[in-house]
């Protein structure tokens, strides 16, 4: 697939460009990156749509245009070709407009590591780790150079609960959270913000894509992707560095990540840690 771009305005979208800029969401044509499209075009932004299919992109921007007025432009691309992912980059790298990215894009799998076929789990690391490391390339240098921008990294509650699912899509996911931390930490004095979104079970496609058809989940684990979403947003304007949408205090994640910090203090030293009494018992054993 080649990646074109077309545009779909208003004659008031096309007059002038977006006060908030434009955000360019990765797997737009449906579910969550669907639900962000909408979202940010009625919160003002102007709009690039970035997904495989053409025919559910030009209908949303359609759509997203009548309802909204903003200027959505759609530029199908295979994400997973490098011919695909360059223009991608190319805008991402150049457009001074662009003040948001929403990394969206991004499959799963629940099946255990002895019944997953090991091509396809490396085609998810391609996808889930490798787009999404060199699309926050491409847009976090421009975002620092005008000193404002917004990065969201649409990772999973299996970033810190591997156990849950497959662990080639938990080991992807918690790359998307461990990098989003170390931007925030990198950025924090630049003027660009760092979101890393996990959401719990959500109701798209992903199940059916990993092997596991909804229906088959507790219906009370299972968000939908609107509310997920509206959440995001809301931790979002609320300035919240990660944000989970299920969970119900907050303070529960504030204690894990206050745990971990404390704890990185610990980790290195020029001796084993007493525990392990290396060097005491041969030391205390006769010649």
């Amino acid at each position: 697939m080649t990646a074109t771009t077309t545009t779909t305005t208003t004659a008031a979208a096309a007059s002038a460009n977006s006060p908030k800029g434009t955000a360019l969401v990765t797997g737009a044509s449906s579910g969550i990156g669907a639900v962000y499209a909408d979202r940010l075009a009625r919160r003002g932004f102007d709009l690039i749509l970035v997904a495989r299919n053409r025919e559910r992109l030009e209908a949303l921007a359609a759509k997203l245009v009548r309802e909204t007025g903003r200027k959505i432009e759609v530029l199908p691309a295979d994400l997973m070709s490098r011919k695909d992912l360059a223009p991608v980059e190319a805008a991402l790298r150049t457009r001074s407009d662009i003040t948001m990215l929403v990394n969206n894009a991004g499959v799963g799998a629940a099946a255990p590591l002895l019944a997953s076929d090991v091509d396809k789990m490396e085609e998810m690391i391609a996808l889930n780790v490798s787009v999404l490391t060199r699309l926050t390339y491409a847009a976090v240098p421009g975002f620092v150079e005008r000193g404002e921008g917004t990065l969201v990294n649409i990772a999973s509650i299996v970033a810190i609960s591997p156990e849950t699912l497959n662990g080639v899509y938990g080991g992807s996911k918690a790359f998307v959270l461990a990098l989003s931390q170390s931007l925030q930490h990198e950025l924090k004095d630049k003027g660009v913000r760092v979101q890393a979104v996990l959401p719990g079970a959500t109701a798209t496609e992903f199940w059916g894509i990993a092997g596991v058809p909804m229906e088959h989940l507790p219906k009370e684990i299972v968000m939908t992707a609107q509310d997920m979403v509206d959440a995001a947003l809301a931790g979002l304007d609320q300035g919240e560095q990660v944000t989970i949408p299920a969970l119900p205090d907050l303070a529960e994640w504030e204690a894990f990540d206050t745990a971990r910090r404390a704890m990185s203090g610990r980790l290195s030293s020029t001796a084993p840690a007493a525990r392990y009494r290396v060097g005491v018992d041969s030391a205390a054993s006769p010649a």
